[in-house]
């Protein structure tokens, strides 16, 4: 579960006030708003990235305001994908668990099971040069995924993919959101992605969040 309680943060002259918001244990949360409403910035300071003023922000219960970032149990992905070049896609995948000292073994059945799971086993010991817009969100999805985070936040993650692609990734977010029930926070401005995703719908409007019923999409 995600909860923010009147979160007030700042990035750097810009800050977003009074936001209130609850995303239930295994819930599909959808965040909207037009470029530079905020929706990056909340994202951020739910992960640690970014200065809070006041307020209080919980996953699972437990309060993580004042945490740094690798205490929260949050995995990211954000909207570059920031994927490094020099590692291969099996090492993206082990990367969080290695950071985290966890057995050998335990780390490729891990790899091997998320492998699996986002359709890349054939793509494990390649570069990530070359890969398609595709191919690079589902390895940024499973390095993210890969210490079994209690919540999941992902900023704008298909705005640079075509159509069709974009499809296929809703696809395979709803699987992985089916498989893990993992609660995640989805950040995006495209009432279609919204749609294809959302179980509870969230607006960023005059720097604040307000809730929205799923109606409201289709009107």
């Amino acid at each position: 579960m995600i909860e923010v309680e009147q979160l007030h943060a700042r990035a750097g002259e810009f800050s977003i006030r009074d936001v209130t918001l609850t995303v239930p244990r295994g819930c599909y949360g959808v965040l909207m708003g037009r470029t530079g409403s905020g929706k990056t910035t909340l994202l951020e300071a739910i992960c640690g990235l970014r200065q809070i003023v006041s307020g209080r922000i919980r996953i699972g219960g437990r309060d993580i305001t004042h945490l740094k970032p690798g205490e929260r149990g949050i995995g990211l992905v954000p909207q570059d994908l920031a994927l490094f070049p020099t590692m291969t896609v099996r090492e993206h995948l082990a990367f969080a668990l290695e950071i985290r000292r966890e057995p050998r073994q335990a780390i490729e059945d891990r790899v091997d099971e998320l492998a699996g799971l986002l359709g890349i086993a054939h793509l494990l010991d390649r570069g990530t040069a070359g890969l398609s817009g595709g191919e690079s969100q589902r390895i940024a999805l499973g390095r993210a995924l890969a210490f079994r985070p209690g919540v999941l936040l992902l900023d704008e993650p298909l705005s640079a993919l075509d159509e069709t692609t974009r499809e296929e990734m809703h696809a395979l977010l709803r699987e992985v959101q089916r498989s893990t029930r993992v609660t995640t926070l989805h950040v995006t401005h495209s009432r279609a992605e919204a749609r294809a995703l959302a179980e509870k719908l969230f607006l960023v409007e005059n720097a604040t969040v307000r809730e929205a019923a799923l109606q409201e999409l289709s009107a």
